[in-house]
């Protein structure tokens, strides 16, 4: 284990960038996920159509291509991302697709009950969305959202290949100098695998805090 201690502040680096490229692409993927996903329900053609191509375009695209299109072919049109900027993006619209397809069989899963119960108190389209269906289905969106992210994390790794320095791009740089490759994947696999249970452990707390109320009104 002295190649762990040897090169504590490179796997320390490698993690805090996997965090943050972790924590604002899954901010990206939920905004997106919930406007794709709101689209993709609406009985408008001209949000259904085009937030349907949308995710079908980036859930049938390998999310490393994606990434290599925003990183190679991004500057010759004029656009200069930076490496950081570009997985950040990429994986944001890649895992926004799977996203949207959550958010709209949570809003279709709502009782109809509930919908009524709007009408009854004379919302429109938008106050019945956001009064009364999207608190509804982002419960049920929460187990599922913590497997994408989970997920998300995990795909972080594609990154290295755009030359951002990650827990897994630090890993293959400690392995080309130390030859010790046993002792740095064990590692990496054990810092991937705390970052995912601290992340899904949050996730589960936060899906019993917006359950507290639900579980009130409807009784025990």
């Amino acid at each position: 284990m002295e190649v762990v201690w040897a090169y504590r502040f490179e796997f320390l680096s490698g993690l805090w960038w996997t965090v943050q490229l972790s924590a604002l692409s899954a901010l990206l993927a939920m905004v997106l996920a919930i406007i794709a996903g709101v689209a993709r329900s609406s009985r408008s053609r001209w949000l259904s159509v085009p937030a349907t191509v949308y995710v079908e375009f980036f859930r049938g695209t390998s999310a490393l291509a994606q990434l290599f299109w925003l990183f190679y072919v991004l500057p010759y049109l004029g656009m200069d991302l930076t490496p950081f900027q570009c997985g950040v993006l990429g994986l944001g619209l890649c895992f926004s697709a799977y996203g949207a397809e959550v958010v709209r069989m949570c809003i279709e899963a709502v009782p109809k009950g509930q919908l009524d119960a709007a009408a009854a108190l004379n919302f429109n389209r938008a106050q019945t969305l956001i009064v009364v269906v999207l608190p509804e289905a982002l419960i049920m969106m929460m187990p599922l959202f913590n497997n994408l992210l989970i997920e998300l994390i995990k795909a972080t790794s594609l990154v290295s290949l755009i030359t951002i320095p990650d827990l897994a791009f630090q890993a293959k740089s400690i392995i080309s100098k130390t030859y010790q490759s046993g002792v740095v994947l064990l590692v990496t696999l054990v810092m991937y695998l705390l970052v995912s249970l601290l992340v899904s452990s949050s996730m589960r707390k936060l899906e019993r805090v917006l359950s507290r109320g639900r579980r009130i009104r409807n009784g025990p």
